[in-house]
C-alpha cells in the first residue's frame, strides 16, 4: 500500500524581492513629435537641433495613435495588432517621424517581440540621432539581457550628450542599487528628481532601496509618490504587495499583486508571487493559472512547467502533471525539483523502489547530503517508500507462509479423506465377504432342512395311531412262606395310562 498523498511544495523560482527587469519608455504623449532637441558637443558647448519639419497628415495620424494607445493604456486592455497599424502608418506617412518607429519597437517588445523591438529603436534613432528614449530602451534591454555593462555605456554616453537627462541618471541608479550599492543609488535617483520631478523611475528605485533597508515607512510614502506620477504602474504595486507580506498582512499583499497584474497583465513578478501565494494556500486552479501567464510570456520556461505539474498534480490529474515535467525535462533534464516530483507522483502510483530512485536523483542534482537541509521533506519521503517496502515484503511473506500452512493443511486433509476412504473400503469389503458367507450358510441349512423333511420309510406315519407297547414283565420274587401270611402285600398306587401316542416309561 503506498503512503497517503500529502501536498507536496516543489516550487522553482517563484518570486523574488526584484522586479522583472527595468522597464522601457512607453508610448505616449511624453515623445514629442515637434521643439528643439538641446545636446552637448565634446567642447560642452549647448547647440540647438532644428527638428524636422513634419507633414500635418503624419502627425494628425501620429496624435491618433497616441489618442488610442492612451485610452487603452487606461482600459488596461490593450489591441496591439491595431496600435501597430495605426503607429506603423503614420511612420510610413513621413520618414521623419523617427517616433512613431520608436513605438513601433515599445509595441514590439510589449508582446515579447525583443529582436524586433531592438530593430525599431535603431531605425529610430537612425532617423533622429536626438530621439534619447530610443537610446535608453536599447540600454533598458541590454540591461535586462544580462549586458549591464553595455547598458550603462549607453546611459553615460547619453549623459555626455545630455548632462541633464534625468532618465539616463535613474536608471544608472537602478544599475547601482542592483549591484548593492544603496547610497549611490539613491544620489543617482535624488539627482534625477532635481531635474525632473516626475521621472518615475527614480520614484522606483528609491521604494526598492529603502524596501530593502527594511525601512518600510519610508518606502510605502515614495509608492504613494510615485502614484501620483503614474497610477498604473506594476512595479509600484508590486513593491506594495511586497511590503504587505514583510509587515505580515499576506491578504493585502495579495490585492496588490493582483492590482499590479491590472495594470498589465504580462507583469511576471506579480504572477509569480500571485502563484506561490495559492500553492500555499493548495488552491492549485488559481496557481495553474498564474503559471500559465508565466508560461504565456515564456513556453521554454522549464521551472514554470514544473510548477505547472505541481498545479496538476494538486488537482488530482497525475497524467498532466506527468507531461508537464516531460516537457520540462526536455528543456532541462538537471532540475532538482523535477525528480522530486516525478517521484511523489510515482509514489501515488505504488511503485515505491522507483520513487526512491527518482528521492535520491533529486539530492544528487542539489549537491548531494551533505547539501541538502536535513529537515527537507525528501528524507521523510524516503523513509515512507522504505516503509511501504518493508510493509509489502512482509505481508508478502506472510502471504507465502499462509500459503504454505494451507497446503500442508490440504495434504492432511486429503491425507486423512483418503485413509476414511480406505477404512469404508475395507468395512465395504468385510460387509461384502460377511454377506456373502451368510448366504452360503443360508443355503446350506436351506438344503440341509430340504432332506431332512423326506419321509422315513420306518417312521410311523401321523395319521397311524401309535401301538401301545407290551407291558414290561414284572420280575419273578420268592417269598417265605412264614412273611406272606404274617403281612399283607401292599399294593403300588396305580399310574395313569398313558396316552396311546407317548411310550410308557421304563421302570
Amino acid at each position: 500500500m503506498s503512503a497517503p498523498f500529502t501536498r507536496q511544495l516543489a516550487l522553482l523560482a517563484l518570486g523574488t524581492l526584484a522586479v522583472q527587469g527595468c522597464k522601457t519608455t512607453d508610448p505616449g504623449t511624453g515623445v514629442k513629435v515637434d521643439g528643439p532637441q538641446v545636446k552637448r558637443t565634446n567642447n560642452n558647448v549647448a547647440q540647438t537641433e532644428e527638428t524636422p519639419q513634419i507633414s500635418s497628415k503624419a502627425k494628425l495620424m501620429f496624435e491618433d495613435a497616441v489618442k488610442a494607445f492612451d485610452a487603452q493604456k487606461k482600459s488596461g486592455q490593450y489591441d496591439w495588432p491595431t496600435l501597430e497599424k495605426k503607429f506603423r502608418n503614420a511612420a510610413d506617412a513621413d520618414d521623419n517621424l523617427a517616433e512613431a518607429t520608436y513605438n513601433l519597437g515599445v509595441i514590439a517588445e510589449r508582446q515579447g517581440k525583443t529582436k524586433e523591438a531592438v530593430g525599431f529603436y535603431k531605425e529610430a534613432l537612425n532617423r533622429k540621432p536626438t530621439l534619447r528614449q530610443a537610446a535608453e530602451n536599447l540600454a533598458v534591454i541590454a540591461q535586462n539581457g544580462g549586458d549591464e555593462k553595455g547598458a550603462v555605456a549607453i546611459y553615460e554616453n547619453i549623459l555626455a550628450t545630455y548632462p541633464d537627462d534625468a532618465g539616463s541618471r535613474a536608471r544608472l541608479a537602478e544599475i547601482h542599487r542592483r549591484r548593492g550599492e544603496s547610497g549611490k543609488a539613491l544620489e543617482l535617483a535624488k539627482e534625477a528628481l532635481f531635474r525632473d520631478p516626475r521621472t518615475l523611475q527614480a520614484y522606483k528605485t528609491m521604494m526598492q532601496v529603502y524596501f530593502e533597508q527594511k525601512q518600510f515607512s519610508l518606502a510605502r510614502l515614495i509608492a504613494l509618490r510615485a502614484t501620483k506620477i503614474e497610477e498604473n504602474d506594476p512595479e509600484i504595486y508590486f513593491t506594495l504587495g511586497l511590503l504587505n507580506l514583510a509587515e505580515k498582512e499576506p491578504v493585502k499583499a495579495r490585492a496588490q499583486f493582483k492590482r499590479a497584474v491590472e495594470a498589465r497583465n504580462d507583469f511576471l513578478p506579480a504572477h509569480y508571487q500571485l502563484a506561490k501565494m495559492a500553492f500555499d494556500q493548495e488552491d492549485y486552479g488559481s496557481a495553474e493559472e498564474h503559471v500559465r501567464r508565466i508560461l504565456q510570456a515564456n513556453g521554454n520556461n522549464a521551472e514554470a512547467l514544473v510548477n505547472l505539474g505541481v498545479a496538476y498534480k494538486g488537482m488530482g490529474q497525475v497524467d498532466k502533471a506527468l507531461q508537464a515535467y516531460d516537457a520540462a525535462q526536455k528543456i532541462n533534464s538537471n532540475l532538482p525539483a523535477l525528480y522530486l516530483n516525478r517521484g511523489i507522483i510515482v509514489a501515488m502510483k505504488g511503485d515505491p523502489e522507483k520513487a526512491i530512485t527518482y528521492y535520491k536523483q533529486f539530492i544528487q542534482l542539489s549537491g548531494g547530503e551533505t547539501s541538502v537541509n536535513a529537515n527537507h521533506q525528501v528524507f521523510e519521503l524516503i523513509k515512507e517508500q522504505e516503509a511501504v517496502i518493508t510493509q509489502r515484503e512482509e505481508m508478502k511473506k506472510a502471504e507465502e507462509e499462509a500459503k504454505k500452512m494451507e497446503e500442508e493443511m490440504k495434504k492432511a486433509e486429503d491425507a486423512a479423506k483418503e485413509e476414511e476412504r480406505k477404512k469404508k473400503d475395507e468395512e465395504f469389503k468385510k460387509q461384502q465377504e460377511a454377506a456373502k458367507g451368510k448366504a452360503a450358510a443360508d443355503a446350506l441349512k436351506d438344503e440341509k432342512g430340504a432332506e431332512g423333511a423326506k419321509p422315513d420309510a420306518g417312521a410311523p406315519k401321523k395319521d397311524e395311531p401309535k401301538a401301545a407297547p407290551p407291558p414290561a414283565a414284572k420280575p419273578a420274587t420268592t417269598t417265605p412262606p412264614e412273611a406272606k401270611k404274617e403281612e399283607p402285600k401292599k399294593e403300588a398306587p396305580k399310574k395313569p395310562a398313558a396316552p396311546a401316542d407317548e411310550p410308557a416309561d421304563a421302570l
